[in-house]
């Protein structure tokens, strides 16, 4: 199993790609997924060298082509390249689809550049031969991603496949997991719990097996669909987020959703009611919630390698 940079936020060892490899190193990882940045040649070969050695997979977070500007997306496909990197990791969205777009109109703007930004990062992506899965980042829906896929139908784009963000769109994870399984180039792993509360339900990762995701249930879809695709943990130590979806602002952009699809995640979260409260980290400081941080990372490495068999 390996590592998602984004699991940690506080710590330390983030100040190089190379400090952070050999964080992961220490904690029993098999791999990275992490943000290269500006490095030298030598730099690259660096951390080539050293995943070698360590018989780590990396893999390279990216960011898609700004319209009409290709150049920065080429460098950083062609650095991760030099590093040894396995695939990339990229996103069409930052934030999230119901916080982000408040019309329709919005939204629509939102795919057509996206698609645009798409076309410009295929030519490169073949160039270099590197594969890319684009994350569903509570923005595309488990049906939009797979009909974006379809679309596109290039054997070098896929899908990061998140476990448990579709939540937030009202996509339940089995169903997710079975609709986007046979895209996915790389994953996020992780567990979810959830609690109602006024506008919604609380939406929280956890550490693996402390929540209610059908976990070898994922692992078998996914080594069944794409046994080459890695998994990454994602154990993002947070406060819970809010899934608005009882208000009117969060349905803006949802024109083929109905109220299915609320009714079956309403019924979902009560009835996984957590039997604790949901984590939260307001109030820690940076040291106390970086040793949390890995506290959590570390559990969910050796929940994975004693119940799920990763190693």
């Amino acid at each position: 199993m390996g590592i998602v940079q984004y699991s940690f936020s506080r710590s330390p060892r983030l100040k190089s790609p190379l400090d952070f490899l050999e964080y992961c190193a220490t904690l029993g990882a098999g791999g990275v997924q992490m943000e290269l940045g500006p490095l030298s040649d030598s730099d690259l070969e660096q951390v080539r060298r050293r995943a070698g050695e360590l018989e780590m997979v990396l893999e390279v977070i990216v960011e898609l082509p700004k319209r009409g500007d290709v150049n920065a997306f080429e460098r950083s496909v062609a650095e991760a390249k030099r590093a040894g990197a396995v695939c990339l990791r990229s996103a069409c969205l930052s934030g999230r689809r119901y916080e982000t777009f408040q019309s329709l109109d919005a939204w629509k703007l939102f795919v057509a550049e996206s698609k645009a930004r798409i076309r410009q990062a295929l030519p490169i992506l073949a160039k270099y031969q590197m594969p890319m899965g684009l994350e569903n980042h509570k923005d595309w829906t488990a049906e939009e991603l797979a009909e974006l896929m379809n679309e596109f139908s290039s054997e070098i784009l896929g899908v990061c496949l998140d476990t448990g963000n579709n939540l937030a769109l009202l996509d339940e994870s089995n169903d997710l997991v079975r609709t986007l399984a046979p895209f996915a180039v790389t994953t996020h792993f992780k567990d979810m719990a959830v609690e109602e509360c006024a506008d919604g339900f609380l939406l929280s990762e956890v550490p693996l097996g402390e929540g209610f995701l059908d976990l070898a249930g994922i692992i078998n879809t996914l080594r069944s669909a794409r046994p080459k695709a890695h998994i990454n943990l994602e154990m993002i130590t947070r406060d819970p987020l809010k899934i608005p979806c009882l208000t009117d602002r969060y349905w803006a952009t949802f024109p083929e959703r109905n109220g299915l699809y609320l009714a079956q995640m309403l019924e979902l979260v009560r009835a996984h009611r957590p039997t604790r409260p949901l984590p939260r980290v307001s109030g820690l400081d940076d040291a106390a919630r970086a040793a949390l941080e890995e506290s959590n990372v570390r559990s969910c490495l050796r929940y994975a390698r004693e119940k799920l068999g990763l190693v």
